[in-house]
């Protein structure tokens, strides 16, 4: 794992001294984020210098774009990014006088007079207030020390480039398994199991009942196939997005999962949930042997799918 370090008034810009650096808010971590951060270690190898990525300590767009949606809780962002190969993970806070110079004030302020050996990008990068900083930018500033800018063309699938914002696209519309492919891994969500309604237990069909933060919450509605972690240990799930419709009224919590064979307590537990493919949409039952028969159907198939 690569040593973290924030980049506050004890931070020693000596780190970057002859550095590949890979610049970019890198929200889920995707296979073009890994691109570019694999682009990075192969030139800092190559030039013997250290492979440092620099990063926010959130996404911009938390900020700036309502209903914002990221792929990853921030935390596990900077972890993803500390076991990609780097050598440094630099955390650089967004902070409100930060976020209000202009592009060659931020480039300015963040490197300070340190000489970079070269920084590495997609060629959609910004940066710097309103995120009028372009690649172009980026180069006038790094001809001056004689640092190479990197600027790497979007990786593609399908005939579309790999973006957060289609990972997003396809997970609002429960496309789970377009995003798994564009991640590189199945979309997860995490959270603490809490004290759900106790239907599903008086049905026979106990469930792990998670409230998700909505900001972290990016799958649509519906009822997937998908597995769940917890203990160290794997188990098919039958899993529901959104508030039960059925009981709408009394409802909490946004997402439950059933864990195929699984025997003990999960109350207060973090429990993981990765997402495999899109079963059908959330409904309401008009009796109680409707829902019983459907959520087993799903449970049947997961079984027998997964």
């Amino acid at each position: 794992m690569a040593q973290v370090s924030k980049l506050d008034g004890g931070f020693d810009r000596s780190l970057f001294e002859d550095a590949a650096c890979a610049f970019g808010v890198f929200d889920g971590v995707h296979l073009g984020h890994q691109a570019i951060i694999e682009g990075m270690v192969r030139t800092a190898r190559a030039d013997g210098g250290s492979a440092v990525v620099m990063t926010f300590d959130i996404d911009p767009d938390e900020v700036f774009v309502p209903g914002f949606k990221k792929l990853m809780p921030n935390e596990a962002r900077i972890e993803a990014l500390a076991a990609s190969g780097a050598d440094a993970v630099v955390v650089l806070p967004f902070t409100e006088r930060l976020r209000s110079l202009d592009p060659q004030s931020f480039l300015e302020r963040t490197f300070g007079n340190t000489m970079l050996g070269s920084m590495h990008v997609g060629r959609d990068f910004r940066f710097g207030c309103k995120a009028s900083g372009t690649v172009d930018d980026l180069r006038l500033w790094a001809d001056k020390s004689g640092a190479a800018v990197y600027a790497y063309e979007l990786e593609e699938q399908d005939g579309s480039p790999i973006t957060s914002t289609r990972i997003r696209a396809a997970l609002a519309a429960g496309d789970v398994a377009t995003a798994a492919a564009l991640l590189g891994r199945p979309y997860a969500l995490t959270a603490q199991v809490d004290h759900g309604r106790g239907e599903g237990a008086g049905f026979g069909i106990r469930t792990a009942n998670l409230r998700v933060p909505d900001d972290l919450c990016a799958v649509g509605e519906g009822v997937y196939a998908g597995y769940a972690l917890v203990d160290g240990a794997r188990y098919k799930a039958a899993v529901n997005v959104g508030l039960a419709r059925t009981f709408e009224e009394a409802a909490r919590d946004n997402l439950e999962a059933h864990l195929l064979d699984f025997e003990g307590d999960l109350y207060g537990k973090p429990l993981e949930v990765q997402f495999v493919e899109w079963l059908r949409p959330q409904r309401t039952f008009g009796s109680t042997d409707e829902l019983v028969a459907t959520i087993t159907a799903n449970i049947d198939w997961v079984r027998e799918n997964l």
